[in-house]
Parts: C-alpha cells; structure tokens; sequence
C-alpha cells in the first residue's frame, strides 16, 4: 500500500484505540481463569491481538468476537491438546507471552512466526526453559517447537533485556503445582509494562509477593474472573496523536485515555511538556497544541516504543536533542535507530546515528518525500507525525505495516482533515 499525505498540521478529536499491551494479558488471564470474562474494547483490528487470539485458540480456548469487545470462555487445563500450533505472525508480544505459558501448560507447541520474528533473540529466556524441563529446536527457520513441561523451582533472568520475558513466567508460574521464586537480575528496563502484567493477574485474584527483586510465585493458583473488564486507552499508539499536536500549527485532543495508566508510555505526555508543548488534562482526554520545541536529552531505556514519534517532534525542534540508552530499538520489527534516522533525513531532518542512540539537531521545517516503512508500524507513524511539518507532500510505501497495531489509523488521519491518496498494490 502507497499513502501519500499532504502536508501541514491536523487538528481535532480523537479517541485512543485499546492498549495492546494490556488487551494482550487480559486475553490470556481471561483464558487461564476458572470462568468465562467479558473483555470490552473499541475494535481496531490490530494483527498483534489477532495472533493472540488464535494462539490462546489453539489451546483450547473459546474466544467471541463481539460488537465491543471480546467474551472468552477459558481453556479446560485438564484436557489440554498434546500438540498446539501457535501463529504468532509477527508479534514478539504474542510469542514472548505465549511461549512460557505453553511451556507450564505442558503442550508441545509450534510456534510460527513471520517478517522478523524469527531473526530476533530470545535469550537469555530461551536458557531459563531448557534449564528447567523445556527441549527447544527450529523444525524450520521460522518455527520454534516446545516440548516438555516446566519445572517449578528458582528461577533468575536478567531484566535489562526484555520485560516481555519477565511477564511471560510470571503469568506461567502460577500454572505449575508446586511454588516459584523468579529473581529478577541487572538493571530492570521497562518495568511498567511489568505492572501492568502484575495489574491484569491482581485483578484475576492473583499476587506475588515482591522482596527486593524476587518475586515469590504460588503455584497450583487459580485465576478468579472477575466476569467483566475494561482495556485501557493505548498510550503507545496515542503518542503519535499527540507528537502530530505538537508539531507546527497542531492542536489535537486524544480521549480515552487514562492519565493514571499503569502504562509506561504515559510519559509521553511529560516528554513532549519538557520540549515544550502546551498540554492540557479534562478528565480523560489530553489536548496537546503546538508550543516553543526545544531539544532536550532522553534516556530511551523505559520507553524505547515512543522514539520514533519523539524523534520527530525533535527534528524540527530548536537546537540539538540527544536519545540514549535505546540500543534495543535495533532488534525491533526493524532496526528502528537506522529507519528512524533514514526516515527523517529523506524528509529534510538533520540526524545522526550513533551505536545506541540518536543526535538530533533541528530544523525549522521538514521539507517531505518518498520513504518506506521498512515493515514497522513504528516508522509508518513516524513518516505520518513528520508529515504534518512538512511542506511537500509524504508517499509512503508499506503503508500496510500500521495493520500490526492501528489498522484504522488511515481512516483516522483522514477523519482530522489530513488529505490522503491511498493505492492498494497487487
């Protein structure tokens, strides 16, 4: 798909789509619970979720699609298939999630995965499950398999690499019959998005009990339905609502969304006041208009989703910016250091790569151009904020990979009155 934007800046309301972050632990406690859960959400579509879905599916799951939400009737642990295969398609939430989970569950599991999943690590938890039951082996470059069932006992795994590995035996350990300990080692990176997964179990009548960086984890526990809940308002994806109100000539308020999030994103809000936005709260909407950007330093270890929406707001801010610490970027969908600064350099931008972050020094205008989004909804977004300070248009190839997290996101632009020239490719 070709989108070609014109330029300028948008202004209205919109409404946040659901967190993935946290849709994705609510389909999966909901699954693991001793009832059925009704899940309500605003539908976006989103090819992560969908994978989620079907993955819980394969387990045994019932899982309905409804007009606002989701009604899923749990999986029965005591007549579990031998054998399951997992679509992950090209979601490392699914698969991060799912993997351990499947692994206390004791299925052997296949689990596929595409774009760049299969080249993205899985270490050190990858160690942790064959150190405790677990054999692994690729059938094929883009399958993983699973066999075994996991051991309880003393777990440890490094907590600068991904929180997703962390959340992923935390909502495994309680499966298993006997009791846990899962020590969390090195500096922990990313740790709301551990509150959030502790948050969903809470809220299925499941705690841990937290002494330093060890988690104590009952095992034989059973997840309580709390019969109904509500999906957060996405901040992750909202960030990009609210990077285009920052820009040149923006005004954009963004509803749903909950400024007392568990989600880490949520500093978005911060960042963009600290560049200089003029932001404003009315119960759970955020209005962000078009302030004095400036540069500023950004350590990108908790919230290594938002830089590439942040980078654009910086690019046609005053003065030079500097993002650190955001090495982790490189092992996304794509290497998002490299397309974000490719990106915005093709539009005009002035951005320097370094081996883990960027310098930025801004501009007072981007000028636009022919990018790609390089199969990252990241970068297809980033490409969409930075067109709004431009002044040529923006062709964007690959326009598609929004369909990952947003698919309705096109429809949204264009709700705001950003002129759009959508081709859909053979």
């Amino acid at each position: 798909m070709i989108v070609t934007m014109e330029p300028g800046p948008i202004k209205g309301d919109i409404f946040a789509i659901p967190s993935k972050s946290h849709l994705h632990r609510l389909l999966i406690c909901a699954s693991l619970a001793d009832q059925a859960t009704t899940i309500y959400c605003q539908h976006t579509g989103a090819v992560d979720i969908a994978a989620t879905v079907a993955c819980l599916q394969s387990l045994g799951a019932k899982i309905e699609t409804l007009t606002d939400g989701f009604l899923v009737q749990p999986l029965d642990r005591e007549n579990l298939p031998e054998k399951a295969v997992l679509p992950c398609k090209e979601s490392g939430s699914t698969f991060r999630f799912m993997l351990p989970v499947v692994c206390a569950l004791g299925v052997t599991g296949e689990f596929q995965m595409e774009g760049r999943l299969p080249e993205r690590p899985i270490a050190p938890l990858d160690g942790v499950l064959t150190g405790k039951g677990i054999t692994l082996s690729r059938p094929t470059e883009a399958t993983l398999r699973c066999e075994g069932k996991l051991e309880a006992g003393t777990y440890a795994i490094a907590g600068n690499v991904s929180s997703q590995y962390i959340s992923g035996l935390l909502m495994a350990l309680p499966l298993l019959e006997a009791n846990s300990t899962l020590e969390i080692t090195e500096t922990l990176q990313s740790g709301d998005y551990i509150a959030i997964t502790l948050g969903v179990q809470k809220d299925f009548g499941l705690t841990h009990e937290q002494i330093g960086t060890t988690y104590h984890v009952k095992g034989g526990a059973t997840l309580t339905s709390p019969s109904e809940a509500l999906t957060d308002g996405d901040w992750s994806n909202g960030a990009f609502w609210l990077a285009s109100g920052a820009m040149p000539g923006g005004d954009i308020t963004l509803k749903s969304i909950n400024p007392n999030s568990l989600q880490g994103d949520r500093r978005m809000a911060d960042i963009i006041r600290q560049i200089g936005a003029r932001i404003s709260w009315d119960d759970h909407a955020v209005t962000v208009k078009e302030g004095t950007r400036h540069g500023i330093e950004i350590d990108a270890g908790e919230i290594p989703d938002l830089i590439p929406v942040i980078a654009a707001i910086l690019s046609v801010a005053k003065g030079r910016s500097v993002i650190k610490n955001a090495g982790r970027l490189r092992i996304k969908e794509s290497d998002r250091l490299a397309t974000t600064a490719s990106t915005l350099n093709a539009l005009g931008a002035k951005v320097t790569e370094l081996e883990d972050g960027l310098i930025i020094d801004g501009v007072p205008h981007l000028i636009g151009g022919r990018v790609d989004a390089h199969i990252d909804h990241r970068i297809a977004m980033l490409a969409a904020a930075a067109s709004t300070a431009c002044t040529e248009p923006v062709i964007l190839t690959g326009a598609e990979a929004v369909n990952k997290s947003y698919p309705k996101l096109w429809e949204d632009f264009e709700k705001l009155g950003k002129p759009l020239k959508i081709e859909v490719l053979d």
